[in-house]
């Protein structure tokens, strides 16, 4: 709706994971310096713990595409498999047909692919996004999986990624052992204050813009406010304060279209839905005459 108002070749602030937004603040930087040196390093074990919106996704997928020449890559993100799903949907994702095999012969391919790649340089790296809500009986299956290495080396590298949930669950007596092997974990934060700005101008500039800062510093101030630097609320209120500024026929984003978008927008500081009305109803009313075009352009 906006894109050409701005000069924008595409959406940038969509909440699809895209490694091509990937902004690499302290903390990012640092979660993704963690798995790089634990895959590289040859341990089996690595943890990443965030809150929902921190940017795991999209964490996820940078690492995969930076190590794209150096490992054969497993990427599942599907937190109800089971404890024999596990192996099928890994040999899956190896490209080994596991249909109509026992698990000891699908388990004998695998660890022959995974001897075979490693001979040639190349480790297995499995990555499961929303570990926390992995059954039991899964991460069992996952530690013994682990189990599959030479002596010199593990042949599966794994990284688990998953909400706070995660450390609760891996404190179960019963998958203690799988809990002593993680050898390197880090907690993924929100993005600091003196960061958002640069997030912003990051993102704008991905998507093609190429003018000057178009979030004000008061409005940068207030976004901060509303969504306290988690990333999916920083681009859901940055989308919506784009939108405002637009029906406003404005190119510079100010405080007042940060505010239309936090109180149009429920789970942001101070923001909520006014009781009894439809939600796009609000936020017609609330992003400043969203539904009529800037001064001086036609019809959206």
């Amino acid at each position: 709706m906006y894109r050409d108002f701005f000069g924008l070749g595409t959406e940038p602030f969509s909440l699809t994971p895209d490694s091509e937004f990937f902004f690499s603040d302290r903390v990012r930087q640092e979660a993704l310096n963690t798995l790089l040196y634990g895959i590289r390093s040859g341990e089996g074990f690595i943890k990443v713990v965030g809150e929902v919106g921190t940017g795991k996704t999209t964490l996820c997928r940078q690492f995969l595409r930076a190590i794209e020449d150096e490992a054969e890559t497993a990427y599942i993100l599907d937190p109800l498999l089971r404890g024999e799903e596990l192996l099928q949907t890994l040999a899956r994702e190896l490209g080994i047909e596991p249909e109509g095999k026992a698990n000891g012969e699908l388990l004998h391919e695998v660890k022959a692919f995974m001897l075979e790649t490693w001979e040639r340089g190349r480790p297995v790296v499995l990555l499961l996004d929303e570990a926390q809500a992995l059954p039991l009986e899964t991460l069992e299956q996952l530690r013994l999986l682990s189990n599959l290495e030479t002596e010199k080396a593990k042949l599966l590298r794994i990284v688990i990624m998953g909400q706070p949930e995660l450390d609760v669950r891996l404190r179960e007596p019963s998958i203690r052992q799988l809990r002593q092997r993680i050898v390197y974990s880090y907690s993924l934060g929100p993005l600091s204050r003196g960061d958002l700005a640069g997030y912003l101008e990051h993102r704008m500039r991905v998507a093609g813009y190429n003018g000057g800062p178009v979030f004000r510093r008061g409005a940068v101030r207030a976004l901060y406010r509303g969504s306290g630097g988690v990333l999916r609320l920083v681009n859901i209120l940055a989308h919506k304060a784009l939108l405002a500024a637009y029906g406003d026929g404005q190119h510079r984003v100010r405080r007042r279209h940060v505010r239309a978008a936090v109180k149009d927008t429920e789970a942001a500081r101070g923001g909520g839905w006014l009781p009894g009305l439809p939600a796009l109803a609000v936020g017609a009313a609330a992003l400043a005459g969203l539904l009529l075009p800037p001064a001086g352009q036609g019809p959206l």
